[in-house]
């Protein structure tokens, strides 16, 4: 049996009606859309372990690979121990709706530290917190979003 980590954040999809807009043209702004949404998937698996997490998030994936550091900087432990840190905080806030944005926080992860869901998931979900922590002025935990 498969287990999935979702994790599906979209920002900015939201197309704002306008009458003016003639057919065509909001036909092109639909595929723009898609074509950008599929660029802006991510998707990190662990086939071996039968893991995966999906990531939809405008810019990440070019964030990723400009201005990340590259995999192998960091050990999986550091990575590890850090996404545990991110993900409690995260689990806390998705929690409670009335105290944090429910629009940023939308989904629970699961992410267990019993579990070695290999390099490439904790190398992109680390990752992908601090993108998130700079693109939206959050701070997860008591490091400062660095890359």
């Amino acid at each position: 049996m498969k287990h999935f980590i979702y994790f599906l954040l979209i920002f900015g999809f939201i197309a704002s009606c306008n009458t003016n807009k003639t057919t065509a043209s909001k036909k092109i702004d639909d595929e723009k859309m898609a074509n950008q949404k599929l660029n802006d998937t991510v998707t990190i698996a662990n086939d071996d372990l039968e893991y995966e997490i999906i990531i939809i998030e405008p810019g990440f994936n070019s964030w990723l690979v400009s201005q990340a550091k590259p995999e192998g900087y960091y050990s999986q432990q550091y990575l590890e121990n850090r996404n545990y840190q991110y993900v409690i905080e995260w689990n806390q806030r998705v929690n409670q709706p009335s105290r944090f944005n429910p629009n940023l926080y939308e989904l629970q992860i699961d992410y267990q530290n019993n579990i070695d869901y290999g390099y490439e998931v904790n190398y992109k979900l680390y990752n992908y917190f601090i993108f998130f922590q700079q693109r939206y002025k959050q701070r997860l935990g008591p490091y400062t979003p660095r890359i």
